[in-house]
């Protein structure tokens, strides 16, 4: 396999990010504004404030992510604003782009199906934004800025925010909406978490076999994976014996477990799943010499 070079995976990064910020924007105009629903963060008070004066969100959200990356550059350094200043532009222009090109077209009227599609829109653009290696911005800033100021905990402050800004928008909206907005949160949440650990999850196998040598050979040949040898010792009987070791895609154990079955169908199998590998093979191209 050919290895990825620095360049091909800034500009697919970057692409990330651009696809990911175009995908919230889309969401906030297309779900969240006209449905009403409450949420946290920068885009919840951007949307406060539309409700309330009918300024425009994007222009509410950029003069915030502005403020909030002045705050970062000067607090938290240069390095941090730059990791930030990709979101803190793109947010705000993609919604007014979006603004421009919809003109007030609405999707659906249904609160339910808003709350729903809010939720997949959010968790799947965040998850992107932050598999890429970018920071959202906006407020997620004043939590890391208090942390470095009085050594407060970034996620109780930032709990803390989010429950101010989402208690200002319920004081104004229905109770109805109040809890369509707490199971929108909660779905994002879901989504933002498996986008997260998309692709990345894999299965680890430990194998206890007299014919650990046929087995080994079996997997590196067929499967194509990296086998480790564990020393271990019968609890009971106290004889030595070897532990295969190996991690494979979610996808071939069903392979494997058919391969070591039939060299040795009394083998000990034991399966976990792990979030993520990194290595050769995995996040690292394989070598073969």
């Amino acid at each position: 396999m050919k290895p990825v070079s620095h360049l091909q995976q800034t500009i697919w990064k970057s692409l990330i990010i651009l696809l990911g910020n175009a995908l919230y924007s889309l969401t906030v105009v297309l779900f969240l504004v006209p449905s009403g629903l409450i949420t946290g963060g920068a885009t919840g008070i951007a949307l406060a404030v539309n409700r309330v004066s009918g300024l425009p969100v994007s222009g509410v959200l950029f003069v915030i992510n502005m403020t909030m990356l002045a705050l970062g550059w000067a607090v938290l350094g240069r390095a941090f604003a730059l990791n930030t200043l990709a979101s803190s532009l793109l947010s705000p222009a993609f919604i007014g782009l979006w603004e421009y090109l919809l003109a007030g077209r609405i999707l659906t009227d249904d609160i339910l199906l808003c709350t729903i599609f809010a939720g997949l829109g959010i968790g799947s653009s965040l998850g992107m934004v932050i598999r890429a290696g970018a920071s959202t911005g906006g407020m997620d800033i004043p939590p890391l800025v208090l942390q470095k100021w009085f050594r407060l905990p970034v996620s109780a402050t930032m709990m803390l925010m989010d429950l101010v800004i989402l208690m200002s928008q319920a004081m104004s909206s229905p109770m109805e909406k109040i809890l369509y907005g707490v199971v929108m949160v909660i779905v994002y949440t879901i989504v933002l978490d498996k986008v997260l650990m998309l692709g990345e999850s894999r299965t680890e196998v430990k194998i206890i076999s007299p014919k650990a040598d046929e087995i080994r050979t079996v997997i590196l040949e067929q499967l194509d994976r990296g086998v480790t040898e564990l020393h271990g010792a019968g609890g009971y009987t106290h004889e030595p014996s070897t532990v295969l070791l190996s991690i494979v895609s979610n996808r071939e154990l069903p392979r494997l477990e058919k391969l070591v079955h039939s060299i040795d169908p009394a083998c000990f199998l034991i399966i976990s799943h792990v979030t993520e590998v990194r290595g050769r093979g995995f996040s690292i191209s394989k070598d073969y010499q």
